[in-house]
């Protein structure tokens, strides 16, 4: 998977487009979650420079004001704002998403970009396993119940960063909670992308006036590459594309004209479609199990939404 490497962030962009990037984002509103460091700082920046009105979604308080001076400090732009928020607590996702509807008039662009991988099987309070909670869970009800302000935006767009770890998942309905067998972290999040890939394609069907894309930003050299995979990180950390290159193609999706020129629900990589599974793969889902996939999410969404 050399293309995944910065050795194929290079030769790919040689065949990009540099005016889909050419635009303003002036009185547009874009939401980034896990905007402290990594690909969702460097998207952070990369919009707020082109004027947008930037809400970064984070865990840690100290990390995220820190982020937000670096952002106003290099792009100029003032409009940057900080919301705490750990997206593995559905019921404080819940509460975050209905009172940022209350506050504001539009969202033009959510980015699901937090994930977490814990290599060892932890619950939350409300007994998930923390990495279907974050990567899976939070970033469901986020979505939902932010997409009555999309859907009042002007050309309002989703756009969820995976993973092509996805590609040798297979969705898996009957064990969501990782409770199974030997706990594999990185298995387990490879399947939360498969799971976030199959929430992508379910959502655009449902809302069509939302252009919907998941993408995979590549192996880049993030905090979080380093904390959650410290052996692959030494190994390849000369060949990892860098936060910005990362990013790209999610800024990419969420300002660009061309974007909107592919269908909604698509997965990109490097600003183009590519397929969600491999040649001859095993790993494809009926579509009444991915209705299904939806429908339990739903079901269990609704167990933490406030009355």
């Amino acid at each position: 998977m050399n293309v995944y490497f910065r050795g194929g962030y290079e030769a790919a962009s040689k065949h990009f487009v540099e005016k889909d990037l050419d635009v303003s984002v002036s009185g547009k509103s874009y939401m980034i979650t896990g905007a402290n460091s990594g690909i969702g700082k460097a998207a952070a920046y990369m919009i707020a420079k082109k004027g947008g009105t930037v809400h970064l979604v984070c865990r840690n308080k100290e990390r995220a004001e820190d982020a937000k001076a670096d952002i106003i400090k290099e792009s100029g732009n003032k409009d940057i704002h900080v919301h705490i928020l750990d997206l593995s607590e559905p019921r404080k996702v819940w509460e975050f998403a209905e009172a940022f509807k209350k506050k504001h008039k539009s969202l033009n662009v959510l980015i699901n970009n937090a994930g977490c991988m814990v290599n060892q099987r932890e619950v939350n309070a409300e007994g998930l396993e923390m990495n279907f909670a974050c990567n899976t869970l939070g970033t469901f009800i986020l979505t939902k119940s932010l997409i009555p302000l999309l859907e009042k935006s002007s050309n309002p767009r989703v756009i969820t960063v995976s993973s092509g770890g996805m590609l040798v998942q297979k969705l898996h309905l009957d064990d969501l909670q990782s409770e199974q067998g030997r706990f594999n972290g990185s298995m387990v999040y490879a399947q939360n992308k498969r799971q976030q890939v199959v929430m992508t394609e379910e959502w655009a069907k449902m809302h069509s006036n939302i252009h919907f894309s998941v993408m995979h930003p590549g192996w880049a050299d993030t905090p979080a590459v380093r904390s959650a995979m410290p052996d692959f990180y030494r190994s390849m950390k000369d060949k990892l594309r860098t936060a910005d290159q990362g990013a790209d193609t999610v800024v990419w999706l969420a300002v660009s004209e061309a974007a909107l020129a592919h269908p909604s629900g698509l997965f990109f990589q490097d600003r183009s479609p590519v397929p969600t599974h491999l040649p001859l793969a095993w790993t494809k889902t009926s579509p009444e199990d991915k209705q299904k996939f939806m429908n339990i999410l739903d079901d269990l969404a609704k167990t933490f939404q406030p009355h």
